[in-house]
């Protein structure tokens, strides 16, 4: 639902994915930005989405962790936005469901 999430932007589903506590990491510019749960939804609800502007989906699961019955963690990359992105998913198993606590990510490349 991740990929989903990222590319459409559905809002119902993006509740679902990410934890009300999860908070986004990453470095722009040299300085550390930090986004919790709020300010990211706001973003994403905010924007026009890949799905809307025509980019491709080519989504990768690249590794998966699973710590424990009740930890993982998860390399993905994805296109947007005409960036090739990879994100560390850090997730938690609470409430009979698997929900994204944190997320560092990094853009690697550009879209061919």
């Amino acid at each position: 639902d991740y990929f989903e999430v990222i590319h459409a932007q559905d809002m119902q589903l993006f509740d679902k994915v990410f934890h009300k506590d999860c908070v986004l990491y990453s470095a722009q510019g040299g300085e550390l930005v930090v986004r919790p749960f709020a300010l990211y939804r706001d973003q994403v609800a905010n924007r026009q989405s890949p799905k809307e502007l025509g980019n491709a989906r080519r989504d990768k699961v690249l590794l998966v962790d699973q710590i424990s019955d009740t930890a993982a963690v998860v390399k993905c990359q994805l296109e947007m936005f005409g960036g090739v992105m990879q994100d560390y998913l850090s997730l938690i198993f609470i409430n009979g469901k698997w929900q994204i606590i944190s997320k560092i990510w990094e853009r690697v490349g550009d879209v061919a």
